[in-house]
Order: structure tokens, then C-alpha cells, then sequence
């Protein structure tokens, strides 16, 4: 019974449990023997909340026998990066000096996913405090994707995506600064998304480029959690008025991607991508065509992301660095050595990247979608990778050697987020090694809900999202 419940997804678990087919508590319980059978191999949570989840359970089953009216998300249980803030549940940062830190208060996003009814199983891992794009940690150790436990799962989101991947809960919540949502995703062979900049508050938010969001097995269980988590927050200065739109409802609407321009960017330049990735994205954009879509390639002219990274959150690694070093932790070689390139940049060399370089990323990106109502290239350049610790990427791409392997992990990623646009990961394909290809959708200015419209429709027309790992 249990893998019978392992593969539902949110969506078909509201209804199942509105219908009295299935309850909650079975649910939870299936989902903490998947923990026990998988854990092991992929190391994906930090933190197991069985008593907790098991007490939800029951209320949430006691609940729908009562014919209670409830949100749609209510007793579905959900695993959350160790990067948010959960009251009363350890929050580790996936640092060692963390290692028994316990919030007193929730971040708003869990606040809303609380008040939803979703059902936390856990706390799920991350590199220390984010800044790795593989989930590596001294902390934890190293976390796997699903469909190979030797490979890497990416980051920072990791743990998160393995899970859903996994069958262990069909949601995941994460967070994405230049594409720790959507690498993971892609890498695992989920669906994460971006929202745009502001749509999720984050209190006392002082980075424009990061936010959290969701990440699921299907774009509709992902839309689900933007419903309920958007809308604006008085202690975020950068978070957007509440707009009214439902983004579930359009993931589950009918229609089709005719009559969509959708520009094709192979690589965004900066960068090789890898043969078969590439021989996946083009299969995509044939999907895409195939499905009425209108798909011209294009070259989008963009500054160099492995500069513009160490000029834009070097600055922010000095910062975690000294803090480390302060309290006698290990710092990651990767991790120092870009701190050690931030602080060789002179203060306009910074301003130039936070002001400029940006406005320039963006500029780029309008110019598209002055022609284009979509963006879609390869979510990242390779697929999953054996695990390479600090590097964080393959050394060799193409048969040829890369420089600075773990930068070109999110290459593909990091732009979209300074220009503050949404985009999606789904996938779109497999390699001959059975790993999983992302297909990343961007969208203009604010447009999250054509980016789930356009994500919810290529699902549709293809059938990666109905394929599982054996584990």
C-alpha cells in the first residue's frame, strides 16, 4: 500500500481525502516508511518530525470525516529546506554551529503553509547557509539525486527536490537566489519554480535576487503552493500587492501553447552545455512545436555569469566567511575562494555589478520579450554529475576541461534571477544514462502566471513527469 501512495500528487490528495478514499494518516505514515526505505542512500532530511506529523494527521483525518470545510493543500505533507525559519523545529542553515538551533518563529512563507494544513515531515538539506550550488555540508554530508545516489542532486535546494522526486511528499519548499530551486529541480527531475521578485516575502528581505518557492513532481502541486504562500508582507519592503490571480487554476484550465512565440536560447553563450543535454532541449523545442507553439532560436546577449557572480555575491560570501571563521568552523575552498576574489574588487567594481551589470541582465532579457511572450533554454548545462565535493561540477565537459566547474552549474540560472523575472524548471527528457534534462521557462516582468499556463501545458503534451526512480 505504501508505493501505492507514494506517487499521488498534492492536487489528487485533497480530492482523495474530500472523497473519503483515503485519509491523511495513511498518507503520512506511507510517506515516513518512504523516509526509512530511501534516507540512507540520498541522505535528503536533517530533521524527522514523525510525532508531530503523525498528531496532524489525525486531527486533519478527524477534520474531513467532520465534512469541515478546508483548503485545498489541507493534510498534505510537505518537506521544507533547512534554510527556513520553522518555530519550535531545529533550523540548522546546514552549518555545524547550527547543529541545535531552534527558531521561535516561523518565516512567513511556513506561517502561510502552516495555516494551509500542509503537514510537516521534516526539514530537508542544504549546504551551510545556502552557498554552495551542490547540497554539500559538514553539517550533513552529501545528498544524491534520486535516480542515481552517486550523482550529485544540486543545490541549494537539494534535499528538497530529492524528496519529491523520492515519493517521500509530493511538495517540497525551497529557496532560490541564482538557481537553487530550479538546478536541484532539473537534476533530480523535478518541478521547482522562481517566482518573481517580491511575490514571496521574506521579513527584513535585503536581496532583491533571492527568494523562496516551490518545488513538486507536477506544475499543478507547484502552483498549489504559490496560492497559498504570495501576497505582500509589511516587513518586506521589496514584496508585490496581492494580485488576485490563481495560478493552480491555471495550471488545471484548458487550453493548449497555440499561438505562444517562445524564443530558444541553447546556452545563454559564457559556456559549453553538454551533447546529450543538448540533444534533450532540442527534442524539447520539438515537443513545443508539436504542441502548436511558435519556437525561433535566439542568442541572448548577456554579461559574463561567472564575473558577474563573484562581483555581485562575493561581497555576501566575505560576510558568511568572517562568521565562520569567528566561531572556529572549516570554510568550504570553493566558498573562500570566492570571497578571496570579491576582495580584490574595488567598491565601484561592486556598485558597477549591483546597478549597472543588472540593469544590463535585465535590459537584455526585455529585449526578448519585446518580440517573445517566452523564454526557454536548458535548465542547467550538464546533467547530474558524480559527487566532486567542493568543486561542485563536472571537470570535463565535451571531452574538453572547465574552468570553475561548480560556476557553470547554475549558468544558466543565475541571470533570470538578477533581471527578477519567474521561471520554471520541468522536465523534458532523459539522457542515455537515465538522468534527468530541465527545461527552463522564463517569462517576462511579473508574468508567473504564463510561465505556469505555458509549464502546466508542455507537461501535458509530454509524459517525463509520469516516470520514477527505482529506488
Amino acid at each position: 500500500m505504501t508505493d501505492d501512495l507514494t506517487w499521488f500528487s498534492a492536487h489528487e490528495l485533497g480530492k482523495l481525502y474530500r472523497s473519503r478514499e483515503l485519509s491523511p494518516v495513511e498518507v503520512v505514515d506511507a510517506a515516513l516508511d518512504r523516509v526509512e526505505q530511501v534516507d540512507d542512500r540520498l541522505n535528503i532530511m536533517v530533521t524527522v518530525t514523525a510525532d508531530s506529523a503523525r498528531e496532524q494527521a489525525a486531527e486533519a483525518e478527524r477534520r474531513f470525516a467532520a465534512g469541515d470545510e478546508l483548503p485545498p493543500l489541507y493534510g498534505v505533507p510537505i518537506t521544507v529546506k533547512d534554510l527556513t525559519d520553522t518555530a519550535g523545529v531545529r533550523t540548522t542553515y546546514g552549518c555545524v554551529a547550527y547543529a541545535d538551533h531552534v527558531p521561535d518563529e516561523d518565516a512567513v512563507s511556513w506561517a502561510r503553509l502552516k495555516e494551509a494544513g500542509t503537514i510537516l515531515l521534516g526539514k530537508t538539506t542544504t549546504p551551510e547557509f545556502g552557498l554552495l550550488g551542490v547540497t554539500e555540508s559538514k553539517l550533513t554530508g552529501t545528498t544524491g539525486t534520486p535516480w542515481d545516489p552517486t550523482r550529485a542532486a544540486g543545490g541549494s535546494s537539494g534535499g528538497a527536490a530529492a524528496s519529491t522526486v523520492a515519493g517521500i511528499a509530493p511538495i517540497a519548499w525551497g529557496s532560490d537566489g541564482g538557481g537553487s530551486i530550479r538546478v536541484p529541480a532539473s537534476l533530480c527531475g523535478a518541478v521547482g519554480i522562481k517566482p518573481s521578485t517580491g511575490r514571496i516575502p521574506l521579513i527584513g528581505n535585503t536581496e532583491p535576487d533571492s527568494t523562496e518557492g516551490p518545488i513538486a513532481r507536477r506544475v499543478v502541486d507547484a502552483a498549489l503552493l504559490l496560492d497559498v504562500t504570495v501576497g505582500p508582507h509589511p516587513l518586506d519592503r521589496l514584496s508585490l500587492p496581492s494580485t488576485g490571480e490563481r495560478y493552480a487554476e491555471t495550471a488545471l484550465a484548458s487550453g493548449d501553447l497555440s499561438g505562444l512565440r517562445i524564443a530558444a536560447d541553447p546556452g545563454l553563450q559564457h559556456g559549453p552545455v553538454d551533447n546529450e543535454t543538448q540533444c534533450v532541449f532540442a527534442q524539447a523545442l520539438q515537443d513545443l512545436r508539436a504542441a502548436d507553439a511558435v519556437v525561433e532560436e535566439v542568442q541572448v546577449d548577456l554579461p559574463d555569469p561567472l564575473q558577474f557572480f563573484v562581483a555581485y555575491w562575493g561581497p555576501e560570501y566575505i560576510n558568511y566567511i568572517d562568521e565562520m571563521r569567528e566561531g572556529g568552523l572549516d570554510v568550504w575552498p570553493l566558498v573562500a575562494r570566492i570571497a578571496e576574489q570579491a576582495a580584490a574588487l574595488s567598491p565601484a567594481d561592486v556598485s558597477r555589478a549591483a546597478r549597472d551589470t543588472k540593469t544590463e541582465i535585465y535590459l537584455a532579457y526585455a529585449k526578448v520579450f519585446s518580440e517573445f511572450d517566452l523564454l526557454v533554454t536548458p535548465t542547467t548545462p550538464f546533467p547530474a554529475f558524480p559527487h566532486a565535493g567542493d568543486i561542485g561540477g563536472p571537470s570535463i565537459v565535451n571531452g574538453r576541461p572547465l574552468d570553475e566547474p561548480g560556476g557553470h552549474l547554475h549558468r544558466l540560472t543565475e541571470s533570470p534571477s538578477h533581471a527578477g523575472l519567474p521561471a520554471i524548471s520541468v522536465p523534458c527528457g532523459f539522457t542515455s544514462d537515465g538522468l534527468p534534462v530541465g527545461l527552463q521557462i522564463i517569462g517576462p516582468q511579473h508574468s508567473d502566471t504564463a510561465v505556469v499556463y505555458a509549464a502546466s501545458r508542455y507537461e501535458r503534451a509530454t509524459d517525463w513527469w509520469t516516470r520514477h526512480p527505482a529506488l
